[in-house]
């Protein structure tokens, strides 16, 4: 009978062991890990969404997915901001990520050179907003392009082909 309880007790081991090991890792691992595309922790303290929204948007609506995005246990998340973006950029980084199919064709794989292995699907608006020459807002904000590493102004209520949004916030709060 013992000989018995122990085999059934290690196959139930080996079980439990086998299904952790499919699920997805969750929660905050070391910096600059990526837990199974939930979030990634950069070197300087923010927490990255694994993935950015995965659609055409416009800036406010961007802005405003970020605001309401509920991810790993916290409601604080915002849309990067420019200097932010171009802090994640590196050239010898290759993270796969997918294009939209708005463009009248499927989607198809690209090129992402962004840190923390992070899912992108197009160029990342940022929350910073381009200033007239008063000061005030002109209407137009920053976007980053990850395959290139260049950033661009946009029309804030354009929904622009492309133009995504990626959140961060701060870790540890």
């Amino acid at each position: 009978m013992r000989g018995k309880a122990k085999i059934v007790l290690m196959l139930l081991f080996g079980a439990v062991v086998c299904a952790g090991a499919q699920s997805p890792i969750k929660g905050q691992g070391p910096a600059g890990e990526t837990q199974a595309h939930e979030y990634w922790v950069d070197t300087y303290g923010l927490m990255w969404a694994g993935q950015d929204n995965g659609k055409d948007v416009n800036w406010h609506e961007a802005t405003k997915y970020c605001h309401n995005l509920r991810l790993a246990g916290y409601s604080d998340w915002r849309l990067a901001t420019i200097v932010e973006l171009t802090g994640i950029y590196d050239q010898g980084a290759e993270s796969a990520g997918e294009t939209s199919p708005t463009r009248g064709h499927e989607a198809e794989a690209m090129k992402f050179h962004v840190n923390g292995n992070l899912f992108l699907t197009g160029n990342e608006w940022s929350s910073t907003r381009v200033n007239d020459d008063r000061g005030k807002p002109s209407g137009y904000a920053w976007y980053f392009t990850f395959t290139g590493g260049t950033f661009d102004k946009d029309d804030e209520t354009w929904t622009s082909i492309l133009k995504r949004a990626l959140c961060v916030r701060k870790s540890g709060d």
